[in-house]
């Protein structure tokens, strides 16, 4: 799978850095090949603020305020979709912000890919479906329902 990250110019210096840690591109690429995602397709990964995810949610959920990951399910062939990631809030919400934002990246990935967490079996199937594309990284349970 070709992944192709964009990190939003209003990103500060740690953000960037966490970015650049978490080493997106390979990490989606190595999972793509896990989930049997075809080599050319594509995936887009754009890494901004909480400002920008916060707009993106109420235009495309119609949900006020900022979220962490938002993920955008492609209708072409040859296109998974595209993720937005708050960095803002990645690296406020978790001790390791790294880690976070890989886990972020894959939740994201996995709902291109049709995955859903809306009631307990998909959850505990998307939590498994992590878990393994995260090997070594704690990975909580996702509550059913949640966004």
């Amino acid at each position: 799978m070709r992944v192709t990250v964009v990190t939003a110019d209003g990103l500060g210096a740690h953000g960037r850095s966490a970015a650049r840690a978490a080493a997106l591109a390979p990490l989606l690429r190595r999972c793509g090949e896990s989930l049997e995602v075809p080599a050319r397709a594509s995936l887009g990964v754009r890494l901004t603020d909480d400002a920008e995810l916060a707009e993106l949610n109420a235009r495309f959920r119609g949900v006020e305020g900022a979220t962490d990951v938002l993920a955008f399910p492609a209708d072409e062939p040859g296109h998974v979709g595209d993720v937005a990631i708050s960095v803002d809030r990645a690296l406020g919400q978790a001790e390791d912000g790294v880690a976070e934002l890989r886990l972020l990246a894959v939740h994201g990935l996995l709902h291109c890919l049709g995955h859903d967490h809306s009631d307990a079996a998909g959850a505990a199937a998307m939590t498994a479906e992590t878990r393994r594309l995260l090997p070594g990284q704690q990975i909580p349970e996702l509550d059913p329902g949640t966004e």
